[in-house]
Parts: C-alpha cells; structure tokens; sequence
C-alpha cells in the first residue's frame, strides 16, 4: 500500500505543478499575449513546413502578396491529409509551444544565464519536443515527406506522442517563479 500512496502522492504533484505552468502566462495580460503571439507563430511554422518546396515557392515569389494565400492552402492541404484530429493536435502543440516558451523565458531570467553558450543549452530540448509533434515539417525539411504517409493514422500518433512529452516538461518544470533547489 505504501507504493500506492506514493504514486498517488506523485501524481498529484504533477498535476498541481501542470496546472500551475499552464495558468503562469495567464498571470498578466502581457505574458497572455506574448504566449498568444507564440502560439500564432508555432503554428503558422509548423503549417509552413508541412510541404517547404511550395512554401519556399509561394514566399520567394512575394511573401507579402502570398503569404496569406500559400498559408490556407496548406492547412487546406493539411486538413484533408491528417483530418481534424491531426490539425487539433498541432493547434494543442503549437498553443503548449507558446505555454512553454514562455516559461522558458521566464525562467531563463530569473536565473540570470551568463552567456549565449548557457542559451544553446536549452535549443536541443526544444528541438526534440518539437520534432516528435510536427512530424510532417520536420520529415518534409529533411527530405522524407513520404514517409508521414506511411505512418498509422498519418503521424498522429507521433504528433500526440510529441504532445505527451510536452506536457510532460510543463509538469515537471511547474511554475517557473518558483526555483525547485532553493
């Protein structure tokens, strides 16, 4: 029984630690939209680099006259391949992207880093939770967009599998105001 209550004890923290690194961008107005911003601009990314040779076409041809438009038809695209499901997924990322960020940033200046090497060290990690969500950006940037389709379900799997490993860093970090050594 004692393991029982551990787990439970275990569980609850994280759960409380989640909650209270989803609601720190709530805190003011100004993380909220600094968040917001960074939502948008995740997702926006990550539907860019579902098909590059198009958006790399549509863009060098005039990126203020077709941005907008090779924007909609790649989450046209994007929708009829992966379904409502796969778009709800990396809406969920791109907002946990904009979350995490966030208290990234926070906490990267609470802890006054010294220099840019101290920065480079959080870019992998980033890296890595970004890449097992997308999945179909990242695939199409290296050259493999075929192999998405031949993944079940069109890559959700990996995309929630992306999606668990970010909630996963939100839980275990918990609010960045408060320092876990101290």
């Amino acid at each position: 029984m004692p393991t029982k209550r551990r787990i439970r004890r275990r569980a609850s923290w994280f759960l409380t630690d989640l909650r209270s690194a989803l609601a720190y961008p709530a805190t003011t107005p100004r993380r909220f939209v600094l968040t917001a911003g960074l939502a948008t601009a995740t997702f926006v990314g990550l539907v860019f680099s579902t098909f590059p040779g198009y958006t790399v076409q549509m863009l060098s041809a005039g990126i203020v006259r077709y941005a907008a438009t090779a924007f909609v038809a790649l989450l046209e695209t994007t929708y009829r391949s992966i379904g409502t499901v796969g778009v709800g997924l990396i809406v969920a990322y791109a907002v946990l992207t904009g979350v995490a960020l966030l208290n990234v940033a926070s906490q990267v200046k609470r802890t006054q880093v010294s220099g840019f090497s101290d920065l480079l060290g959080i870019v992998p990690g980033l890296l890595a939770s970004g890449c097992a969500s997308c999945g179909a950006g990242v695939l199409g940037l290296l050259g493999f967009a075929g192999a998405l389709a031949a993944m079940p379900f069109h890559g959700n799997l990996l995309r929630l599998a992306g999606l668990l490993l970010l909630v996963f860093f939100l839980g275990r970090a918990g609010d960045p105001r408060q320092c876990r050594l101290a």
